[in-house]
């Protein structure tokens, strides 16, 4: 780190720092410039404002020079970003492309990461579900984990205030294993859905199918137009920026509502090499930054820092930060840090045809499925593998030009595909990984990126565990479906990598005691008690629901308290 351009302490000195302005991150920065500290907000990656910088917002298929689809060459030089689902030619500019960001891997993990501000909130799939108290207990009561240093009565009040500035749409549905939130209306299912969950809802009495939850403004509060942002439109072309702010990004809604404050200083284009650590002091009191462009080193400083950078570029980050107090990384005196990866198993989909309703259709393009929570190992250890899975399906009619059947010339085949298809069912599980030792990243020893920031190594895999977990979904599913009246029911077994369903977990996980676990039940580092870590990698286990809510909701706990403590003079 020669070379470093301090530029005057007192001016690169801040009440707060947040690295990163994902999900996370943004929630970060709107806390605590709400409550009038001044936040510097560090993004590795190019600057995108809300409106202006989404490109292919709304342009039509043929504007696309490929018809929205990504040549091959781009896919050839792209072998992990182009699996994932939302990267095309319509989005490409928001995900970081292979070669430009390489890693090491000892075992196949697909990083799917997204450079900018707003980070991955651009892209995200939107679903949002609060966790239950049998999420939280869960680790401490099976004892695959350590126990969760909080309960869900500790979150449920954060739950409800991110839910009401963010705009969750869904139903108020009762469950105990799917806690209720503050929602707007919700989506409808389509007739062939109401049939089908009525039949397996009748059939199980521990199962429940609803319609999903998800972060889009279907009635727009005053909150949510203070914020300027309007209806969600239907649309489906959400990773390409929604010009309406009908979904929740950090773009559209905390980045913004924190710069109104006049307490933000967002500076993208900023590579974080590591935390600074005074060991005079005790605490940690800045952040090396690399200029994304330039490669001139920074450094600013702050009372508290909040890690926000995702979570393996998080583990990263701490990683890296090292000291003669911490050689093996921040706050990392019990050798944890980086250990205990999770994830979530997309492994098992099913796919099945339904006869009839052909009178039936819909509108628009809902940006969410049907669910049904966990029904496995709930109460109490049931099955010959731990913990379970959310199921999630859709019914859609082949739209028009579908495939049939017979000649596909002439006018039969003209007056076949100018009419709406048959309808199609997908099913799929988001299963729990067991947090495990082994499954872990680390830093490159003779590796670096363009920045001279070590690579980041992989080593994540899945486990029996869940081979038997997907195997009894594919069961299950293949079961359900056929209660529902569905027919040509198929199971398959994606075989995708971990990493894929982009809900990476875990590495700097919270606990209560600091001999097996990085953060307290405030994500305050146990070492280094001004650092927070708020986002993926301070996750004792995965649950079975998305993460996203989650994260958010952790984050307002600990920004609120970071506060608190800085005013009663705890920490800085």
């Amino acid at each position: 780190m020669a070379n470093i351009n301090s530029k005057g302490i007192e001016k690169n000195t801040f009440d707060a720092i947040v690295i990163g302005s994902g999900i996370s991150g943004g929630w970060a920065a709107k806390e605590l410039c709400d409550h009038g500290l001044k936040t510097l907000v560090l993004e590795r990656g190019k600057n995108v404002v809300h409106l202006k910088d989404y490109p292919t917002a709304t342009k039509n298929p043929w504007d696309f020079p490929h018809r929205t689809y990504e040549p091959l060459a781009v896919t050839k030089e792209n072998p992990i970003v182009s699996r994932c689902y939302a990267f095309s030619e319509t989005s490409q500019h928001f995900f970081v492309k292979d070669k430009e960001h390489p890693y090491v891997q000892d075992k196949h993990f697909d990083w799917i990461r997204g450079y900018q501000v707003g980070g991955k909130s651009l892209l995200w799939a939107r679903q949002t579900q609060r966790w239950s108290k049998y999420d939280f207990e869960g680790p401490g009561r099976d004892g695959f984990a350590v126990d969760w240093p909080i309960r869900y009565q500790d979150i449920a009040p954060w739950y409800s205030h991110v839910e009401r500035f963010a705009g969750i749409a869904g139903n108020k549905d009762g469950l105990e294993t799917l806690p209720d939130g503050e929602f707007l209306p919700a989506w409808e299912m389509n007739e062939v859905e109401k049939v089908m969950s009525k039949r397996i809802n009748a059939h199980y009495k521990d199962r429940n199918v609803i319609i999903g939850r998800c972060a889009h403004l279907t009635k727009p509060n005053e909150i949510h137009q203070q914020q300027g942002r309007g209806q969600c439109q239907a649309r489906s072309l959400c990773e390409r920026g929604c010009p309406f702010g009908g979904y929740f990004s950090s773009n559209s809604s905390t980045i913004p509502w924190a710069e109104k404050t006049g307490n933000l200083t967002l500076r993208p284009d900023s590579v974080v090499h590591s935390i600074i650590y005074d060991q005079k002091k005790g605490k940690a009191t800045g952040v090396r930054v690399i200029d994304a462009h330039t490669k001139e080193a920074t450094q600013y400083y702050a009372k508290i820092i909040f890690v926000n950078a995702a979570t393996m570029n998080t583990n990263l980050v701490l990683l890296n930060s090292t000291s003669s107090r911490f050689p093996n990384g921040l706050g990392n005196d019990n050798g944890l840090l980086g250990k205990f990866i999770a994830f979530h198993n997309y492994r098992g989909t099913l796919t099945a045809s339904m006869d009839g309703y052909l009178d039936s259709y819909y509108y628009g393009r809902r940006p969410t499925a049907i669910m049904m929570p966990n029904f496995r190992n709930v109460y109490k250890q049931e099955m010959d593998f731990l913990r379970g899975y959310m199921t999630f399906y859709s019914v859609m009619r082949a739209g028009w030009g579908h495939s049939t059947d017979g000649p596909q010339i002439g006018s039969g085949y003209k007056e076949a595909v100018s009419e709406a298809g048959p309808w199609g069912v997908y099913m799929q599980m988001q299963g729990e990984t067991i947090p495990k030792e082994t499954n872990h990243v680390s830093l490159s020893k003779d590796e670096k990126d363009a920045w001279g920031i070590p690579l980041l190594k992989t080593s994540v895999a899945y486990d029996d565990n869940d081979l038997k977990s997907m195997k009894d979904f594919m069961a299950q599913g293949a079961e359900m479906l056929n209660i529902a009246g569905c027919k040509n029911i198929h199971t398959h077994d994606t075989n995708q990598a971990p990493g894929l369903d982009i809900h990476e977990m875990g590495g700097v996980r919270m606990g209560k005691d600091p001999k097996t676990s990085l953060l307290n039940k405030w994500n305050q580092m146990h070492a280094c008690p001004n650092v927070f870590v708020t986002d993926g990698s301070c996750m004792v286990s995965t649950s079975t629901q998305n993460p996203s809510l989650t994260f958010m909701a952790i984050t307002a706990r600990a920004a609120n308290h970071a506060v608190e403590e800085l005013k009663k003079g705890n920490i800085g």
